[in-house]
């Protein structure tokens, strides 16, 4: 509970009340009183049950911050507000995703550098550009050691994270900023070694030499989590296999190329083309290498020619006939994207072995796309010209050029992509989390069902935590990839490229009988999955943990379910058997006025640091909750003015209801006072807390049901009809017009109403309500507690309906001047009111503010109506007065 401030509020407003310079103003002031700080040892002393945590998603420092950032974590900051004023203690902490492809990448274009592992360090390096390289080809970017690479990304992303926070505290988000991490930093690295140390203790870590996705531009792995399918420019081509009797057997291909992968040809089963060539032989075109005819039940019959072949890889769906049926793998592509070099052993000495030596090896896949189509065409085999078309492939979601399946040894932790139980089990754990909106919930279920692979962990790339193992190697120099060399826990985090393994020294490394460190890092799944772990301190601080865990809500965005959110709560599941939290917070995207989603590749996006310093962050956080969660949201500046104007009109109206002299005017306390509430003895006022009564528990429904977005439209609306209408209805008797009782009824509902509709709306305006709260109170309203029906009681008894008659009234009498084109100020001689059955004897009870407010000094008659109307009015111009 706030005390009531020593200093008369009207020695603290503002002469002239404004919402520039507002978050300067009270950045400082909450940063210097810590204001948002998580007070560990009075949550623990309260209990988990008091104690509200968020799993704060930690933004990609790579880059600047756009309007999806504000849009979500607004939402998640209203919610945050709430709790801490509804008596919970809020551990809402604050990461920097800092480490993979999006940061490397940025690096790459930034100082116009590529890091080569084979080089050594250069203590002295100092990169060719910084930020002012324009469209640097991969080819002319310099080529640094791994270290040096390691330090420039280091460098960047501390610089860039400086910017977002600037943002981050400028919007007012009540992070606790003494609760901060990187995902690179040595507690986030050997929280994640640790995690997986600990997975592969139990056989949940595992590393397999596999055919996988792999991205040929970043030359590296790719998680099935992280697929992007496009369109993407192609052909079909009509291509001869031969039976023993010389009959062809025409299949259709995009990728022709892959001939001499090719292991089978697969029909569907039912299929009654080929029924009869099910467990034959054909030879393969140019090559002449024999493959068996099989059946499958994932070919489609009337897709192409309804036969197809499977090539070691061209697919996913090679990937799955190879397996299921047991064929041989025969990879002709290597991770750079080309044709291998070497001519295959099942191509040697065969008919296509001077093509594939002269025309196909060391080609990109698209000049072997070319030199084979030739080659069919030469020898008859190719029916027709390729009939152009847009076929569908898998890029990596950050990746230009199409994704290749290469065979490679990885790293992988099971997540029931291959475990029918364990599927099962994930699903359930899904169905422990409170989904926001509720329908979230099925694309979490549809993503675990859909898993035809585990998770690959494992990434070829510099910056991020790297595989915390070794290898022995054995005499003839081999790794011994079956027998890893593990770090104890307390010896993390560890770069096994840097340190040596204990019993080895580094004059070891890579040598026979010595040993040998893994080259991968984890991708940054692996470590931002563990995210409740690193803020939560699961390593170092079991107390603090024990706390927050199982956390409160994981704010997320929804097209990261499948990743982000799945990545989670495998791990959670693996080490805790639960869930990590028991809500997630689901938000959609930021779209331009076109409908379209805004991306920086679209060309869309807008800076926020702009529109913030235009509009006002209370504006744009008015913009961002009035967005629903799970709903996407149009960026509309139209509504940041409505949301300008809103906060304008909470610092002008607060200043004219504490203008009042009088006992009530400094007796605001955060809960309303006894003596104040027995101050209101006038029917209007009575019913106006009876109406804000209703309107304090639908907006705590709202944020209990987190759909703050109803709150503020509860709340706002309201507002508008308190300023418009009762503002105007008690003014003069406010000021004694009526005499003591009256001005001391109206004057306490004012200061009642203020007192509550500022915690109303604190968890969506943070500055405006702070400024004004601070006119009349010691402490910040973001530590008041939430209003509560009681604190209206005043209101009892009164009809809520009594407000809103009045209220018509006085629009009728207005919108008969304004017609009249007469000023507010003329005098109404005569005036007849219609309304509905009852609504005459509502306005009746207030008539005496009405007449005030309207300046009606004659006759007032009633009848019946519809709709209310004021009509029939007989008005005295106000003269101007004479120059």
């Amino acid at each position: 509970m706030t005390d009531a401030p020593s200093t008369p509020a009207a020695t603290r407003i503002p002469d002239r009340p404004s919402i520039d310079g507002l978050e300067d103003k009270w950045a400082q002031v909450w940063r210097e009183q810590g204001t948002y700080t998580f007070d560990r040892e009075a949550a623990a002393a309260a209990g988990r049950d008091k104690v509200f945590s968020i799993d704060t998603p930690p933004p990609t420092a790579s880059g600047s911050l756009h309007m999806g950032h504000v849009f979500s974590y607004t939402h998640t900051d209203c919610m945050a507000r709430y709790k801490r004023m509804t008596g919970h203690h809020v551990f809402y902490p604050i990461g920097w995703d800092d480490n993979g492809l999006p940061t490397e990448k940025r690096v790459q274009n930034y100082y116009g550098v590529r890091g080569d592992a084979s080089l050594p360090f250069d203590p002295g390096f100092e990169p060719p550009h910084r930020g002012d390289a324009k469209s640097l080809k991969a080819a002319d970017a310099t080529p640094i050691s791994r270290q040096n690479f390691i330090d420039l990304c280091d460098e960047l992303t501390v610089e860039d994270e400086k910017a977002f926070e600037s943002l981050f505290r400028r919007m007012g988000f009540s992070l606790d900023w003494d609760i901060s991490y990187r995902t690179i930093d040595d507690h986030s690295r050997a929280t994640a070694q640790q995690a997986f140390l600990r997975n592969l203790a139990r056989g949940e870590a595992y590393q397999a030499e596999a055919p996988g996705l792999w991205d040929v531009t970043f030359q590296t792995a790719v998680a099935q989590a992280e697929l992007e399918a496009k369109d993407y420019p192609g052909a079909f081509h009509r291509v001869a296999f031969h039976r023993p009797d010389g009959e062809p057997v025409y299949i259709e291909t995009t990728r022709p190329e892959l001939i001499p992968a090719c292991v089978a040809l697969v029909a569907n089963p039912d299929d009654e083309r080929y029924a009869a060539l099910f467990g034959t032989t054909v030879t393969s075109p140019l090559f002449g290498v024999e493959v068996p005819v099989l059946p499958h039940r994932l070919v489609e019959q009337d897709k192409g020619a309804g036969i197809a072949m499977c090539c070691t890889f061209g697919d996913l769906t090679d990937v799955i006939w190879w397996r299921e049926l047991q064929l041989p793998t025969r990879s002709v592509i290597t991770r750079s994207g080309r044709i291998q070099a070497e001519t295959p052993e099942w191509i040697a000495g065969g008919p296509g072995a001077g093509l594939f030596a002269d025309g196909l090896a060391g080609k990109t896949t698209f000049s072997a796309r070319e030199a084979v189509v030739a080659a069919l065409r030469e020898s008859g085999d190719l029916d027709g010209e390729p009939v152009p078309t847009q076929r569908k492939a898998n890029f990596y979601e950050r990746g230009e050029k199409p994704l290749e399946i290469v065979t490679s040894r990885q790293w992988y932790i099971r997540n029931g992509g291959r475990d029918a139980e364990l599927n099962e089990q994930l699903r359930a754990r899904g169905r422990e989390i409170d989904f926001h909106p509720a329908f979230m919930r099925s694309r979490y279920e549809n993503w675990v069902a859909g898993l035809n692979g585990d998770w690959l962990i494992s990434r070829q790339r510099f910056f991020g935590v790297p595989i915390p193992v070794w290898y022995p190697v054995d005499d003839s120099g081999d790794p011994v990839w079956d027998k890893p060399l593990v770090p104890t826990e307390d010896q993390l985090p560890i770069d096994p490229r840097a340190q040596a393994p204990d019993g080895y020294d580094e004059s070891q490394r890579d040598q026979p009988g010595g040993f040998t460190g893994d080259p991968d890092i984890m991708d940054t799944w692996a470590t931002s999955s563990l995210t409740p772990q690193i803020a939560g301190r699961w390593r170092d601080d079991k107390a603090l943990f024990d706390l927050v865990f199982p956390m409160d809500v994981r704010p997320q965005g929804h097209d990261i379910i499948r990743t982000w959110l799945f990545a989670t709560v495998v791990r959670s599941h693996f080490e805790f058997d639960s869930v990590p939290w028991t809500n997630a917070a689901i938000s959609g995207w930021i779209l331009d006025p076109d409908r379209k989603k805004m991306s920086k590749s679209k060309g869309n996006v807008v800076t926020p640091e702009d529109v913030v310093k235009e509009h006002s962050t209370d504006a744009v956080r008015y913009w961002a909750a009035s967005g629903r969660l799970g709903a996407d949201a149009a960026y509309d500046t139209g509504q940041m003015k409505v949301g300008r104007r809103l906060a304008i009109k909470i610092l002008n109206a607060s200043k004219f209801a504490l203008s009042f002299g009088g006992a009530e005017a400094n007796q605001l306390s955060g809960e309303v006072d006894g003596d104040l509430s027995a101050a209101v003895t006038d029917p209007l006022d009575k019913a106006m807390l009876a109406r804000l009564g209703e309107v304090v528990d639908a907006a705590t429904a709202g944020f209990e049901a987190w759909d703050y977005t109803r709150s503020l439209e509860l709340t706002e609306t309201f507002f508008w009809a308190f300023c418009d209408d009762y503002l105007e209805l008690v003014k003069d008797r406010a000021y004694g017009s009526r005499g003591e009782e009256g001005a001391a009824s109206a004057r306490a509902a004012l200061r009642i109403a203020l007192d509550v509709l500022l915690r109303l709306f604190a968890p969506i305006l943070p500055y405006a309500t702070e400024e004004v709260w601070s006119w009349s109170h010691d402490g910040s309203v973001h530590h008041a507690t939430w209003p509560t029906r009681a604190e209206v009681a005043a209101g009892e008894g009164g009809d809520p309906a009594l407000l809103g008659a009045v209220g018509e009234a006085l629009a009728g009498v207005r919108k008969t001047k304004s017609e009249a084109k007469v000023g507010m100020r003329a005098e109404v001689a005569k005036v007849t009111l219609a309304g509905p059955a009852g609504w005459a004897d509502l306005v009746r009870v207030g008539e005496d503010d009405l007449r005030a407010a309207g300046r009606i000094t004659g006759s007032i008659d009633y009848a019946e109506a519809e709709t209310p109307v004021a009509r029939d009015a007989e008005l005295i111009p106000v003269e101007k007065p004479k120059a």
